[in-house]
């Protein structure tokens, strides 16, 4: 197995498609500085799955990707891909070539591929487990790491000798067999609370339970027997109802006849009413009808003669009281006047 080639697009200062091809044997990439040799590194430091901005020598993942120049716009997104040859089946994939690639977007989603195909970090990672590629596999030893690895702690050191003896993949699995484990004693135990606190319950629960079905039984015969009363009165009111149009069909026939009836008579009244003459006087007084052809009006009574002179005799008396002529004085011989003496007489009306 070794590395065929590295594609690199967008990744730090490579804004254009840059194809890096290796052949069989020792290559290496010289230039001045500043002219993106130790891109090269980080490129395949990242593609192989590195989450530490700070190692790529950045502040956020975003910084990876080309920021523009002012001849430049930047871009969108950093995309590396690493090609292998597989020929000895070295890797545990079922393909003479392997390809892996990693691409980055500026709105921070990122996808990991494998010829093609998208596929997880951890994918990746077991890919190369126990081959000493990967972010911390001894295949990649930049400025300052064999000083690290000779001043730092002995986890340290003992991580790159077991990549070496190729038991890193075993260790991996065992410390993730291990997590899961502990996590699932932990859901263990829970359960085993859950159910010691549900059986405690359980007796409240039976008895409840209990009741319950006695209530359903009870409320099911009940509603049994509601729609039974609910025919009954049904079949009732029917009945009544059947009465009641009956004697409604019996009264509404009387009503049209006692009206057929009523209307002749009235008709028959109206005409002789009209045929009949009607009376010019009576002993106390005249009468007056309305000559009108539906004679509603009642008759008016004038008053009698008499009455009617009672009524008057004030305002006569009151009239010759006033009118009575009063006689002449009378004359003697000792020229003396004396006014006669009147004496009333008192009126009636006999």
């Amino acid at each position: 197995m070794y590395l065929k080639s590295i594609e690199v697009h967008g990744f730090k200062a490579f804004a254009n498609k840059i194809v890096f091809t290796f052949k069989p044997g020792i290559t290496g990439i010289v230039g001045p500085n500043g002219s993106g040799k130790s891109n090269v590194a980080d490129a395949v430091r990242w593609v192989l799955g590195e989450q530490s901005a700070k190692q790529l020598r950045g502040s956020s993942m975003q910084d990876v990707i080309f920021a523009g120049t002012e001849t430049r716009k930047p871009l969108g997104f950093a995309y590396v891909a690493l090609t292998l040859d597989n020929t000895d089946h070295w890797l545990p994939i079922d393909y003479d070539e392997v390809v892996v690639g990693r691409r980055v977007y500026r709105s921070g989603e990122s996808e990991y591929l494998i010829n093609g195909a998208e596929c997880r970090l951890r994918d990746v990672q077991e890919l190369f487990y126990d081959t000493g590629i990967g972010k911390e596999g001894y295949s990649l030893i930049g400025q300052g790491q064999i000083d690290k690895i000779l001043s730092g702690k002995p986890e340290e050191r003992r991580e790159i000798f077991d990549e070496a003896a190729g038991i890193t993949k075993v260790k991996k699995r065992k410390a993730s067999t291990e997590k899961n484990l502990e996590a699932e004693r932990q859901n263990l135990a829970r359960v085993t609370d859950i159910i010691q606190e549900i059986e405690t319950r359980l007796g409240p629960l039976e008895k409840q339970n209990e009741k319950a079905r006695i209530f359903l039984g009870y409320k099911e015969e009940l509603k049994k027997m509601e729609v039974n009363q609910f025919l009954l009165e049904y079949e009732k009111n029917a009945t009544v109802k059947q009465d009641l149009d009956e004697k409604i069909a019996i009264v509404s026939a009387d009503y049209e006849s006692t009206k057929t009836q009523f209307e002749a008579a009235k008709e028959e009244n109206s005409i002789t009413r009209r045929s009949s003459r009607p009376r010019k006087r009576t002993a106390r007084g005249i009468f007056y009808w309305s000559r009108s052809a539906d004679l509603k009006r009642p008759p008016v009574s004038l008053p009698s003669a008499r009455t009617v002179f009672r009524r008057r005799l004030p305002t006569v008396r009151r009239h010759f009281r006033s009118t009575r002529p009063i006689s002449k004085p009378r004359t003697n011989s000792s020229r003396s006047c004396s006014l006669p003496s009147r004496k009333r007489k008192r009126f009636s009306g006999r």
